[in-house]
């Protein structure tokens, strides 16, 4: 891992934001990430001891608790580069949602290990805290949206990271987050160990249409190509209502799940917006469970450095 300059620890607060992202879009399971215009900002500033404080998203379960996967994070920079980390204050504002597939793990690990790389005044090059990133999520399918911002298509080849970025234009993006339990664990959990020949031939081709659709704006094409068979048929199975509410959504626009889920994702014409999400938090209020609704759209925008 390369070094691009000499150590030059920051002694001022610095701060930073973190896009919040969506994974796999539909056939594009574990390859295509995409930047969202929700943020988290995040400020980091010397301090006698490790202090964690958050506002916002999660606050409930984080405030005060600085055992989290953002200091985690941001310790592993400094043990990469041989120096002992000193205390830090470190002051999250969430918008990003926990357990909803927007990312909120990939946030907070980018959000860490490059705050890290501020503080230590940035030794480390894009592509190794791209590296470092993904090391810590275990794929790059969220951090790399999260960290470089549009859209990105990775791949992992014997441990080095192939990806390519591409600008989005401003398609108008609905997501309903219902509140279920979803770990991340049962996601994995409930996904075949195999799938047929024909399934895979199905999603492969119609991942190379969804990034050309998205590069162009193109909904009439999205909303032909999102369709999966490798992940999204066994979730929403299990999502309570999930099934219904993401073919509620296809009624308006090109529908998939976000990330692992629950949450369901829609791109929609900008006057739909309002009527999609009603019309899915409908399906889940009918069945007794309470949702949260977002509208918003990609951000070709990633990490970036705030004004102090």
């Amino acid at each position: 891992m390369g070094f691009v300059a000499a150590l030059g620890i920051i002694s001022a607060m610095i701060k930073v934001r973190v896009p919040a992202t969506s994974a796999n879009l539909g056939p594009g399971f574990d390859c295509i990430g995409l930047a969202l215009d929700l943020w988290n900002e995040v400020s980091f500033e010397p301090c006698e001891k490790v202090t964690f404080r958050v506002t916002g998203e999660g606050a409930d379960k984080l405030d005060k608790q600085p055992n989290n996967l953002l200091t985690k994070a941001y310790m592993h920079v400094y043990e990469v580069c041989g120096q002992n980390a000193e205390g830090v204050g470190i002051r999250s504002h969430n918008q990003v949602p926990h357990s909803s597939g927007m990312g909120s793990s990939a946030a907070a690990i980018v959000a860490g290990v490059c705050g890290a790389n501020e503080m230590l005044g940035r030794p480390l090059a894009q592509t190794d805290l791209l590296k470092i990133a993904t090391e810590l999520e275990g794929h790059p399918d969220n951090v790399a949206p999260a960290l470089l911002g549009g859209l990105v298509v990775s791949v992992m080849n014997a441990g080095e990271i192939i990806s390519r970025r591409y600008d989005v234009p401003a398609i108008t993006t609905v997501i309903v987050k219902p509140e279920v339990d979803w770990p991340t664990r049962v996601a994995r959990a409930v996904l075949p160990v195999s799938v047929p020949r024909a399934d895979a031939i199905f999603n492969i081709g119609r991942t190379t249409l969804v990034v050309d659709a998205l590069r162009n704006g193109d909904l009439d094409l999205l909303r032909q190509v999102m369709d999966d068979r490798l992940h999204q048929p066994y979730r929403l199975e299990r999502i309570p209502a999930g099934r219904k509410a993401y073919l509620a959504a296809r009624e308006f626009g090109a529908a998939a799940l976000s990330g692992a889920g629950p949450s369901i994702l829609c791109f929609v014409e900008a006057g739909q917006a309002a009527g999609a999400m009603a019309s899915i938090q409908a399906v889940f209020e009918a069945e007794g469970i309470a949702s949260r609704g977002f509208v918003t759209q990609p951000s070709n925008a990633g990490y970036g450095l705030l004004p102090g």
